[in-house]
């Protein structure tokens, strides 16, 4: 498996973090240009239709792809490997200021999740184009002004001299929840409540956790 030996020229730093991150963790994946040329069938339409005029689908950024898990059952028999999900990664970067409380302690600062309905309808598409086995999500990457405090969040790394954490909410969830923010720029994002409960992680050791 590919696991993405030179990186990607990113515009981005988040996303070039979340790569580095991919990178550390020895998660494969691969970058949209050459996942595209790799993976869609033959012939798929890269548009969106609407009212008799075709605009070019948005890209997302990485396909992630799942690890195969075994291991031996209760009576000591290996069992037969199985393979997790795949993922379309839509990487959102977010700037996490520092927030103090007033006695000088850590403050749990708001995680904004808003997206575009343009970043939901092309996810939704591109998990259509890919097909079985391959799960669109919306990656929230979380640049931090310092050291984030244990307790705060699950995962914390650095890269290039500056700190992200980041959740992990999938396509189906997102959209099942998700209110409108904005009609006149048309985003949406999800409740402190839902994004609480609804958001996931990626795990250490090569294995996603989605």
């Amino acid at each position: 498996m590919w696991y993405g030996v030179v990186m990607a020229q990113r515009r981005h730093h988040y996303e070039s973090a979340f790569e580095g991150y991919l990178r550390e963790q020895r998660v494969p994946y691969m970058a949209i240009n050459e996942a595209k040329r790799a993976l869609l069938p033959a012939g798929a339409r890269l548009a969106l239709e609407g009212g008799g005029e075709s605009e070019a689908i948005k890209n997302f950024d990485f396909v992630v792809y799942g690890e195969e898990t075994g291991g031996f059952d209760e009576d000591g028999m290996e069992r037969e490997g199985a393979v997790s999900e795949n993922l379309l990664v839509e990487v959102k970067g977010r700037r996490l200021p520092r927030l103090r409380l007033a006695d000088g302690s850590p403050a749990k600062a708001r995680l904004e999740s808003w997206v575009t309905m343009d970043d939901v309808e092309a996810l939704r598409v591109w998990e259509g184009l890919f097909g079985d086995g391959y799960t669109g999500v919306f990656v929230f990457v979380y640049w931090c002004d310092d050291v984030p405090p244990d307790g705060l969040f699950a995962e914390v790394f650095e890269h290039r001299g500056r700190w992200y954490t980041l959740r992990a909410v999938t396509l189906a969830d997102y959209e099942s929840h998700m209110k409108v923010r904005s009609p006149k720029w048309r985003t949406v994002n999800l409740s402190s409540g839902d994004f609480e409960r609804l958001w996931r992680g990626f795990c250490g050791a090569g294995a996603v956790c989605i």
